[in-house]
This record gives structure tokens, C-alpha cells and sequence, in this order.
């Protein structure tokens, strides 16, 4: 049976979706963007902020979940603009040890929910 995880130190879902599902030890995560919960305002003045702002969000549905970053084996980057990659994974890597990091795509695409600049999901397992 899966367990829908929900954490009030991420943003509420905006839409028929959770923030994560665990089955057996797998849990998968929704995308996660730069919606600060404790205001619900969006952080998109800046990409290390707006960066910063989705892994903080991950990491209280991971936590949720009883892990950390490095029960993670996949994530997901989706940004809007590719020349924001370095800058988006500057602050990525800081959530990762390098030699345990997790696989890992990077998609540039058309528009994110809220036009945000960045959005991440990941699957982790304990």
C-alpha cells in the first residue's frame, strides 16, 4: 500500500497531486518549486535563492519521509533557461556529497508551473 507524505515545511500541493508517495522503502517525490511555506510567496529574484529555496523544500519532504539527500538516487532538474545551469547547480551540489551524489537529468524547458526559473523532483529509497 503507498503512504502519501505531506510536511508543512513545504508548500502545499496546487493542484490533484501530493508532495510525495512512499511505496514499500521507494518514495517519489512531486516537482518542488521555489514557494517559500511559511509565506507562500514565490523566491524568484535570484537563482541561487530560487535554487536554494526548491532543495530546502525537498529536504522537508524528505525528512518527512524519515531520509536525507543522500537516500536519493535520482533527481530531476527542470529550469527555464540553461544559461542558469551553473548557477542552479552550484547550489545543488551543496545538498550532495559528490562521491554518493544521485543520477541526474537537467531539461531546459518552455515554462515551469508559476513561470518559475527551476523545478525538482527526485525518487529516493531508505
Amino acid at each position: 500500500m503507498k503512504k502519501i507524505i505531506q510536511t508543512d515545511h513545504a508548500p502545499a500541493p496546487i493542484g490533484p497531486y501530493n508532495q510525495a508517495v512512499l511505496k514499500g522503502n521507494m518514495l517519489y517525490t512531486s516537482g518542488q518549486i521555489a514557494i517559500d511555506p511559511k509565506t507562500g510567496n514565490l523566491v524568484t529574484d535570484d537563482i541561487k535563492a530560487e535554487t536554494k529555496m526548491v532543495m530546502e523544500n525537498m529536504k522537508a519532504v524528505l525528512s518527512e519521509a524519515g531520509m536525507t539527500f543522500e537516500n536519493v538516487l535520482k533527481s530531476s532538474i527542470f529550469i527555464s533557461d540553461m544559461n542558469n545551469f551553473s548557477a542552479i547547480n552550484e547550489v545543488y551540489a551543496t545538498y550532495f556529497n559528490e562521491e554518493t551524489a544521485p543520477a541526474r537529468e537537467t531539461v531546459e524547458v518552455a515554462n515551469l508551473p508559476k513561470f518559475v526559473n527551476v523545478e525538482i523532483s527526485m525518487i529516493a529509497s531508505l
